[in-house]
């Protein structure tokens, strides 16, 4: 019973989304790299850490899916905080905590490079109309185009 709910919820996950939904997130940024997927994972959290930024946690759904015998593309969510911006954000708005940590959603295309879909802090943080985490998200903002440029670049 426990396999059958946990195949069920994988293949949720990864049933296929409409063509248009990311479009449709306010401030969803989706960038091609051009790179393997493996590759760009490394220089992504290399990034990351030269960014003063912490790796939180990573879901691996890739590895989900192996443990149930299904072979899915390379796909994984890279959760990324900073504590200095984590006490920032609670002093702003205890409801804002829920938005912590931020989600890089990095997935590998058929021909094995890797695409990664974020979305900005800014759009993340706006919903709750708190000014002083508007001022922190417009940096985060900053923080994450340095992330991915740098990861780019590497």
């Amino acid at each position: 019973m426990h396999l059958v709910i946990a195949a069920l919820l994988v293949i949720s996950l990864f049933a296929p989304a409409q063509a248009d939904a990311s479009d449709s997130q306010p401030g969803m940024t989706t960038v091609e790299t051009g790179q393997l997927f493996k590759a760009y994972e490394a220089r992504l959290k290399t990034a990351i850490k030269a960014n003063k930024m912490g790796i939180v946690a990573t879901a691996c759904a890739t590895c989900g899916a192996k443990a149930i015998g299904v072979t899915i593309a390379e796909n994984r969510i890279i959760m990324i905080f900073n504590p200095h911006f984590a006490i920032r954000m609670l002093n702003a708005s205890i409801d804002a905590g829920v938005e912590a940590p931020l989600r890089l959603y990095l997935t590998e295309n058929t021909d094995g490079t890797a695409q990664l879909r974020y979305q900005k802090p800014t759009a993340v943080f706006a919903p709750y109309g708190v000014p002083d985490l508007n001022a922190m998200a417009a940096e985060l903002d900053k923080i994450v185009e340095a992330i991915v440029e740098s990861a780019g670049n590497m």
